[in-house]
This record gives C-alpha cells, sequence and structure tokens, in this order.
C-alpha cells in the first residue's frame, strides 16, 4: 500500500483549516454575499461579517480594530507599509528612505528598492553570522531620520528570531516609524502589539490556516502612511476598493484559532522540530543547521548539506515522498544561493545545498520520522550524481 506524501512546507503555506471554510462559506452563498458597502440587507450582512473578522484580527494581535487593514495578502500589506512610509514622508517634506535588514522577504527588499524609483533611497543592513540584525548598524541609519525601518520579527528562511523589541525600541526613541513582518512569527511566538512600540505589522492568512489572497497590515498611525492604490474610501482610504468579505472572515478566524492555540502548538512544533534534527543529524552527521546558534521560531529548520545541490535535494525528497522547500533560487538560468544565506555569510557551497523543512498543525511524529528515513539515502543519490557529473 502506497503511504500518504508527507507535507514539511508549512512556511510556504497551510491547508485551510475546516473551521475557517465553515466560517466563510455564507459569505460565498446567498447568505451574506452582498456589497459591505450596499445600505441594503445583503450588504449589511456582508459589513457585520467584515466588522467582526476586523474584531478578531485586533484582539489577536493586541490591536485596535480600527487599526487592521485588510489586503490582498502579506507582499501587498508589506508594500503598504514601506512604499506608504517613504510617500507619507514625502508629503511631510521629510526623508523619503526605507531601511531594512539584508534578510528580509523578497516583499519587503523590492517594496524598498521600488522607493528609490519614486526618488527616495534605501539602506540595507547587515546581519551577524547568526542572522540577527546588526544594532549599531540600525543607530547610525536611525541617525539619519527615514521614513521607516522593516526588520521581519521571523525569518521564513531560517527561523531565526529578530529582537524585535529592542529594535521597535531604538525606531520610537529616534522618532521613526517601525514595520515588522510577523508572517511567520504569528501564531508560533507570542504577538501582542499592545506591548510593542511597533507602527506597521503585517501578517498573512495562508500561512495559519485560511485561504490565500487575505493579509493584513495593522496601521497604528494613519499619518505614518499613504495609499499606494487608489479608488473609493474603503478602508480609511488606506486601501480602497470592495473588501473580500470572505477572506476576511477566514482570516478573522483563522488569526483567533492561532493566538488560542499558539502556546501549546508553539511547544508540540518545538520538540518535533528539535526531534526532526536531532534525526537528521544521526542519518547524515555532517549537515549544518542554519541559524543554530540564534534563537529560532519553534516550526522551521534550514539544513545545508555539503556536496549536494538543494533543486536536486528537494526533488528526489519529493519522488520519496517528502515535500519541503530548497534555499536557492533560480535567477536568469542560473541557480544562486539564497541572499539571507549569503547575507549570514554561509559559504556559497553550504548556501547551494540548503533546504528548509516547516512544520505546521497537521504535522506529525510519524512525519519527521518519515523524513529522516529517506533524508540519508536521498543524500547519498545526490551526492554521487553530482560527483559523477563533476567528472563528466
Amino acid at each position: 500500500m502506497t503511504r500518504p506524501p508527507v507535507y514539511l512546507d508549512h512556511a510556504a503555506t497551510t491547508p485551510v483549516r475546516p473551521a475557517v471554510l465553515e466560517a466563510m462559506l455564507p459569505y460565498l452563498t446567498a447568505q451574506a454575499f452582498g456589497n459591505p458597502s450596499s445600505a441594503h440587507r445583503f450588504g449589511r450582512a456582508a459589513r457585520a461579517g467584515l466588522e467582526q473578522a476586523r474584531r478578531e484580527v485586533a484582539q489577536a494581535l493586541g490591536a485596535e480594530p480600527n487599526q487592521v487593514v485588510f489586503t490582498s495578502g502579506g507582499t501587498e500589506a508589506d508594500n503598504l507599509g514601506i512604499v506608504g512610509a517613504a510617500l507619507a514622508a514625502r508629503e511631510r517634506g521629510a526623508t523619503m528612505c526605507a531601511v531594512v535588514s539584508a534578510i528580509e522577504h523578497k516583499a519587503i527588499l523590492s517594496a524598498a528598492h521600488a522607493v528609490c524609483h519614486l526618488g527616495g533611497r534605501e539602506v540595507v543592513l547587515p546581519v551577524d553570522q547568526h542572522g540577527r540584525l546588526e544594532l549599531d548598524a540600525l543607530d547610525q541609519a536611525l541617525a539619519g531620520r527615514p521614513a521607516v525601518v522593516s526588520v521581519m520579527w521571523v525569518n521564513n528562511e531560517v527561523g531565526v528570531v529578530q529582537p524585535i523589541g529592542e529594535i521597535a525600541g531604538r525606531c520610537e526613541q529616534a522618532g521613526v516609524a517601525f514595520h515588522t513582518d510577523a508572517v511567520q512569527a504569528f501564531g508560533k511566538l507570542p504577538v501582542d502589539l499592545a506591548t510593542l512600540a511597533c507602527t506597521l505589522a503585517t501578517i498573512s492568512g495562508h500561512k495559519i490556516g485560511a485561504p490565500k489572497g487575505i493579509g493584513a497590515l495593522v496601521v497604528r498611525d494613519r499619518k505614518a502612511i499613504e495609499a499606494i492604490i487608489h479608488g473609493g474610501g474603503q478602508q480609511y482610504g488606506l486601501r480602497p476598493g470592495t473588501e473580500n468579505v470572505a477572506g476576511a472572515v477566514a482570516l478573522g478566524r483563522a488569526a483567533a484559532l492561532a493566538a488560542a492555540e499558539q502556546g501549546t502548538e508553539a511547544e508540540r512544533l518545538r520538540a518535533l522540530t528539535d526531534e526532526l534534527a536531532a534525526r537528521l543529524r544521526a542519518g547524515v552527521p555532517d549537515l549544518v543547521i542554519n541559524g543554530e546558534g540564534a534563537e529560532r521560531a519553534p516550526h522551521v529548520l534550514s539544513i545545508s548539506v555539503p556536496g549536494a545541490d538543494s533543486e536536486a535535494l528537494l526533488m528526489h525528497l519529493d519522488l520519496a515522498g517528502v515535500a519541503v522547500s530548497s534555499g536557492s533560487a533560480c535567477s536568469t538560468g542560473a541557480v544562486e544561493p539564497s541572499h539571507v544565506l549569503v547575507a549570514m555569510g554561509v559559504p556559497r557551497d553550504l548556501a547551494l545545498g540548503a533546504i528548509r523543512l516547516s512544520l505546521g498543525r497537521d504535522s506529525t511524529a510519524d512525519d519527521v520520522a518519515r523524513a529522516a528515513e529517506v533524508m540519508p539515502s536521498v543524500v547519498a543519490k545526490v551526492r554521487k550524481l553530482a560527483g559523477v557529473l563533476g567528472r563528466a
């Protein structure tokens, strides 16, 4: 009997939770399908669902409902935070500069680069060998009074946790807006924006059991950003357009569940990830755990396998029934190492042999055992293939 495949790529996306699907279905059907801007009963039903979702997201994050701006996902929320803050600075006659870390998600790095195209500038801050932000470099950047500083709470590739409270405090003291991409942190770490000097924060639905295409930006000071999409007056004019009501309802329910389960789920995932790391190391003794010396989120494990190519590892693991993601990206036909690992100073050969295994609420001890079981043979096969190609 064929064994079902093992999914260890929850940092990329998660399946929609049954309770979330149940919550959103009425807003896709005859019960509450209306436009929330309409005054009739159909519109009022949709508006009620939208506002309830806003309250759920706010409560889960430690924010106020009127601070929650729904977006099409994490990428749009990141762009609204970065580009929107730069545009607001230009309106005030202030410095149009975005400061970001070198290991940000491409949504942040690209948004910061877009600020340059708008006539501003970007500053990319270095990290140490463990992926932690160099705080002295942050202080130097803050002296220039940038429009916004953006540092992700948990890195999506290696799981490194930044000292987000310290970073936010330094930005507040300098009078600079601070944005954090909390996509990989929310639901895995305690996230309470009420206790954090954070101006803007991003979450994404499909990382916590909601569908793709819905996210949110928490905006604690509306003067800190300008809209980057223009239209009607929905969502305080910061993100106009008819709202994705079903998606917002799904995000609200998923956020409430994620916040309620965070403590117990983080403990469970930490145990599973530690067990996975130990078993993988037993089977492949020379593998390297990236970011091992730093605090890491409980669900992400990034490893590098000497003498192996990440894309080949991914393909052969998939053939063996284990789904993971690679630590490299194809650019103009050539495989290049992850920008995160490069910024951390990981040697090129190790960076090219990096893969990410990420666990979620559906992950089990059996999944860990399966991955550890197949890894040694996959590594041997990939290394042998690399040796043959190298001699050709």
